[in-house]
C-alpha cells in the first residue's frame, strides 16, 4: 500500500502526515484548496463539494498529460481536509462543508475501488469544550466515552463517524479508520505552553491533551498499516499534557467529582490512547519536552 492521497495536505495535520509518508516511501499527492508552503508531494487543487472533482481526483483515465500523477488510483485515502475548528465561520457553513466533503470522499473512494479510508474524527466528539459545568463522565477519557458534540463542528464529525459504519457496513471488504485527533501542535506551538502553566483553567477545555504533528504522521501510517477490516476509531493523542502539574492533581482542581477509571500517573495523557497503542501499535515520539 504505497499510493496515497491526502485530502487537506496542505494543512497543520496534512502537512506532517504528507512529509511523514514522503519520508517513509509512499508515492503522496495532496488534494486541497490551496497548495502546501512545505511542497513534499504534488498538488491537485480539488474542491471536494463537488463529487465530480473528487473523484476525479482519485482516478483519471490514460492518455491524459498529467505528469504530476505518479499513480491511477490510489491504493488509500488519507481524508484531512475540513474546516478544522468551531467558531472559524458560521455554523451551517461548517456543518455542511464538513458533512458533504467528507460524503463525497468516502463516497468516490469506494466508487473507484479503494478499500481503505484513514480520515479525521475529533477529540471534539467527546464532549468538548470541558468545564466545570460540563465536565468529563470519567478519566482518562476513551472511547467508551458517550459521544456529546456540542458544536456543529463536532456534530459534522460525529455524523462522519456514522458515515463511516454506514458505509463500511454497505462494502464489508472496505477499511475506515477514523482518528479523534486532539489538539495539533507543531514544534513552533511548544513555546506558547509556558503561558499556560499558573492556570489550569485555560487549557481545561479538552483535559490539556495535545498531538503533535508528527505523531498524527505516525498515527496515519500506523492505521494504513493495520491489519483491520472494518469500522473503527481511536483517541489519538500525546502520552503526556501540556502542563508542568501531574494529571491525577489537575483533575481533582478542575473536575474534583470525576470518578477516576484507573490509577493516573504523572503528567500521563487523560485523553486514553491505550486502544491506539494496541490495535494500531502507536507510541508517540515527541513532546514539549523534547522537540
Amino acid at each position: 500500500m504505497k499510493n496515497i492521497v491526502v485530502t487537506g495536505g496542505s494543512g497543520k495535520a496534512g502537512r506532517a502526515v504528507c512529509r511523514g509518508l514522503v519520508e517513509h516511501g509512499y508515492s503522496v499527492l495532496n488534494v486541497d484548496v490551496q497548495a502546501s508552503r512545505d511542497p513534499v508531494c504534488p498538488f491537485y487543487k480539488v474542491d471536494l463539494n463537488d463529487l465530480g472533482q473528487v473523484i476525479d481526483a482519485l482516478q483519471w483515465s490514460g492518455g491524459k498529460d498529467h505528469p504530476f500523477r505518479k499513480f491511477r488510483t490510489p491504493d488509500a485515502v488519507v481524508h484531512l481536509a475540513a474546516i478544522p475548528a468551531p467558531d472559524l465561520m458560521p455554523d451551517d457553513v461548517i456543518f455542511r462543508n464538513n458533512v458533504v466533503t467528507t460524503y463525497n470522499v468516502f463516497d468516490a473512494a469506494i466508487r473507484v475501488g479503494v478499500k481503505r479510508i484513514v480520515w479525521a474524527s475529533s477529540e471534539t466528539t467527546l464532549g468538548l469544550p470541558f468545564s466545570p459545568s460540563n465536565p468529563p463522565s470519567y478519566a482518562p477519557i476513551d472511547e467508551d466515552h458517550p459521544m456529546r458534540p456540542e458544536s456543529a463542528y463536532s456534530l459534522s464529525k460525529d455524523l462522519g463517524e456514522e458515515m463511516a459504519r454506514q458505509m463500511q457496513r454497505w462494502n464489508p471488504e472496505t477499511t475506515f479508520i477514523g482518528l479523534r485527533l486532539s489538539n495539533v501542535m507543531e514544534p513552533s506551538d511548544y513555546d506558547r505552553f509556558s503561558s499556560w502553566q499558573d492556570d489550569p483553567h485555560v487549557r481545561e477545555w479538552n483535559c490539556w491533551g495535545y498531538i503533535d504533528a508528527r505523531d498524527c504522521a505516525q498515527a496515519v501510517r500506523k492505521a494504513l498499516q493495520v491489519d483491520l477490516v472494518g469500522a473503527d476509531h481511536f483517541i489519538i493523542a500525546n502520552a503526556d499534557t501540556v502542563m508542568e502539574q501531574g494529571s491525577a492533581e489537575l483533575m481533582k482542581t478542575v473536575f474534583p467529582d470525576v470518578q477516576f477509571k484507573r490509577e493516573i500517573k504523572g503528567r500521563e495523557t487523560l485523553l486514553s490512547i491505550d486502544k491506539a497503542r494496541h490495535v494500531l501499535g502507536y507510541e508517540p515520539e515527541f513532546n514539549f519536552g523534547r522537540i
